[in-house]
């Protein structure tokens, strides 16, 4: 029998799954070709579950669900918290560039992101092998669908083709790896694999093998390098609203993952993937700066951008434990936590421009599209230069701060090898700082190429897109709140270790 407190564990997923459900009904009765009730009743319940989420957080408990599947805690709650907001950004941002390119015939589009979302949500939640697993082949299974929405395009049905090659294999792999695990400790739990491990009674080469194929998987989910080649041709292949869903909020869920299976379930093998993301950071860094500098599309220079981003992301997860000590896991693992919440939100303003740039027949993808910005809308130009910025780790802006955090988590571990990778990433950010900067000249001092169109935006849009970048600004200036939000959250999973 199914105790109350496991139906309390998964009482959002089961709101979030029935309104998908209504929805997918609801939207047959829809005519209008912006799918106005159907747009708005997956607001609704967006930030019903938002809510839900943000109480369990704010309750500070951890407690688990259906024989320890599945857990609840403040990382987790938060986490889910914020990709309910990233996902509402995104549909405002979406929805009237996809009805301008017939993506919303029927509601598909909101339908598969709510399903998506509750993918991520199985994702972040999992406290077992195979419900983490599950949880991912419903996100990625619903992304690969919203890649191809746009059935007559042969682009997008390019991207979707590749996405879904390439993700299968991924998802190989992290099956496999997996699966190795499982022989090796008997276990799926992932509290029962890290007592297993930790008391040291199985072969190091069979617990190694199965890591390898898991770093792999997830870095491939993280669009790390050498697990890279699919995000540039997706990010520019897909419609530019379903870039924005596949780079925003599951960003959240891959870095959700990466502590569950890394540090929950095999924190006793830190020193063995600490060493491959120390590789995958480097390599991360390197060619997805040096790649994005020859880029002439806009998309795939944020794609490349992306690549160089989860590097710093992969600094900040590979510094946690210190020769076996762990006094550094705090701070390194909040520093990433911080830093991969601070990169979704200004990836959702740097998207967002550019579907407001984009009108009928033209996707104003290129850099060039960019050329005068500021003369046609200051206030776009203004938002676009923040999210640049932020991105190019510059003060006051937010990027900043979660840049110096992953820095000196890396810096207070005062090991050799930590204080080279920092010198190198403080060199790579120098040379990233050149395309962000490209497109700030562009926008400001080239002229229009041209006839200058004026920029329509409907109300809503230009609201959340003034929030955002107002929030790149504020929480650069005081990012101390969000900060603590992460330390505890991570301090509650150090605390349950093993438990």
């Amino acid at each position: 029998m199914i105790d109350k407190l496991s139906w309390i564990a998964v009482s959002p997923e089961i709101v979030l799954l029935v309104m998908a459900c209504i929805i997918l009904l609801v939207d047959l009765g829809v005519k209008t070709p912006h799918r106005t009730a159907t747009y708005l009743l997956s607001l609704l319940t967006l930030a019903v579950v938002a809510v839900m989420e943000a109480a369990y957080a704010a309750g500070g408990e951890t407690f688990y669900g259906f024989g320890k599947m599945v857990v609840v805690d403040p990382m987790g709650a938060w986490l889910k918290c914020f990709a309910c907001i990233a996902l509402i950004v995104s549909l405002v941002y979406g929805r009237p560039y996809a009805a301008a390119r017939d993506m919303l015939r029927g509601g598909e589009f909101f339908t598969l992101s709510l399903f998506g979302l509750l993918g991520m949500f199985v994702m972040i939640s999992g406290h077992n092998f195979l419900v983490i697993y599950m949880g991912l082949e419903l996100l990625t299974l619903s992304s690969y669908a919203l890649v191809a929405l746009r059935r007559d395009n042969a682009t997008a049905t390019e991207a979707a083709m590749k996405y879904f090659v390439l993700g299968a294999l991924a998802s190989g792999f992290l099956l496999y790896g997996l699966s190795m695990l499982y022989g090796a400790t008997g276990s799926l739990d992932v509290n029962e694999v890290f007592n297993a491990i930790a008391s040291r009674q199985i072969k190091h080469q069979v617990l190694v093998f199965g890591l390898v194929f898991i770093v792999a998987g997830l870095a491939f989910k993280l669009g790390a390098v050498p697990f890279h080649m699919w995000l540039p041709d997706v990010y520019q292949g897909a419609p530019t609203a379903v870039t924005l869903l596949i780079g925003g909020a599951p960003q959240l869920a891959a870095f959700a993952i990466c502590i569950r299976l890394l540090v929950e379930g095999l924190l006793p093998l830190a020193i063995d993937w600490q060493q491959m993301l120390a590789l995958m950071a480097i390599g991360s860094l390197l060619i997805g700066n040096l790649a994005a500098i020859a880029q002439t599309n806009l998309k795939r220079m944020l794609a490349f951008s992306t690549i160089s981003q989860m590097g710093f992301l992969l600094l900040g997860l590979l510094s946690g434990v210190v020769n076996g000590n762990q006094l550094n896991t705090e701070s390194a693992y909040s520093a990433a936590m911080f830093y991969a919440i601070t990169y979704v939100l200004t990836t959702l303003a740097a998207f967002g421009i550019i579907m407001l740039l984009a009108r009928a027949g033209h996707e104003s993808e290129d850099i060039s599209d960019l050329a005068g910005l500021n003369q046609r809308s200051p206030l776009y130009a203004g938002v676009m230069a923040i999210a640049m910025f932020s991105l190019a780790g510059l003060p006051p802006l937010v990027g900043f701060y979660a840049k110096l955090a992953v820095l000196q988590s890396l810096v207070s571990s005062q090991q050799t090898s930590y204080l080279v990778l920092t010198v190198f990433a403080v060199m790579m950010s120098l040379v990233g700082a050149f395309y962000y900067l490209r497109i700030v000249k562009v926008m400001y001092f080239d002229a229009p190429q041209g006839h200058v169109q004026p920029i329509f935006a409907p109300a809503d849009v230009r609201a959340v897109l003034s929030i955002n970048g107002a929030l790149i600004l504020i929480l650069g200036i005081v990012p101390g709140g969000l900060m603590t939000l992460c330390t505890q959250s991570i301090s509650s999973i150090v605390k349950s270790l093993g438990s």
